[in-house]
């Protein structure tokens, strides 16, 4: 009768041991875009979180090639930067891989602005040319402290997903590199276009207030966006 009652217990102990187990590892996919809006009726529905896959039978060697990234980008704009995207929207074969590349080309003391990626984390390598590369801690682990680095032709720096970040070209000759993320479209917020540029725009006394500037300031810098 003990040993009986003794396996009936280390039967229910087994079975918490997998239950618990099978919470520990389950969880949400990462979102691949701002948001998803559930719908009752598939027949409406236009996204999957991703993007809806092939047949395979029917994939060719062109769903998984892309040509192009040894081309620069135009980099005769305000910023004096650019980059090419190599993602989910122009290589199919990379959905559901979790994985995408840039190329950014900056002209002599051109900027990649502050800007963040809400879905993944970047690592940044400099192919020519020397950056001023740096990014910003969150409010409460760090205090908001920056991390800041020169880097020259094979240096390497990383991005964690969501912290502000920026590149700045230092030299008098224009520079080139490559960043991979962990999201096969790991999205981009710049910082002054989301605040400033917005539609519809925030309320001017919203960022007066927040920015602790004159009114005024705020709405000149809206006008610029």
């Amino acid at each position: 009768m003990q040993i009986i009652m003794k396996s009936k217990y280390l039967i229910v102990i087994m079975a918490l041991l997998a239950l618990a187990c099978s919470l520990a590892s389950a969880y949400d996919p990462s979102p691949l875009q701002d948001f998803c809006v559930a719908v009752k009726d598939p027949a409406s529905a236009l996204f999957v979180n991703g993007k809806f896959c092939k047949d395979p039978k029917l994939a060719s060697a062109n769903d998984f090639f892309f040509s192009g990234l040894n081309i620069p980008s135009d980099t005769s704009n305000l910023l004096g930067s650019n980059s090419t995207a190599v993602n989910v929207d122009n290589l199919a074969g990379l959905n559901t891989l979790g994985v995408s590349l840039s190329r950014v080309d900056y002209a002599p003391y051109g900027l990649n602005p502050p800007h963040t990626h809400p879905r993944g984390s970047e690592i940044f390598i400099v192919l020519e040319g020397t950056l001023y590369a740096g990014f910003v801690t969150s409010d409460g682990d760090a205090g908001n402290r920056l991390f800041t680095k020169i880097l020259y032709p094979g240096d390497v720096f990383v991005f964690s997903l969501g912290l502000i970040h920026f590149q700045l070209n230092v030299g008098k000759t224009k520079a080139v590199a490559l960043a991979g993320f962990n999201s096969q479209n790991a999205g981009v917020i710049t910082i002054a276009n989301a605040v400033f540029g917005s539609d519809p725009k925030i309320n001017p006394d919203v960022l007066t207030k927040a920015f602790q500037v004159d009114k005024k300031l705020v709405e000149y810098l809206q006008k610029q966006f």
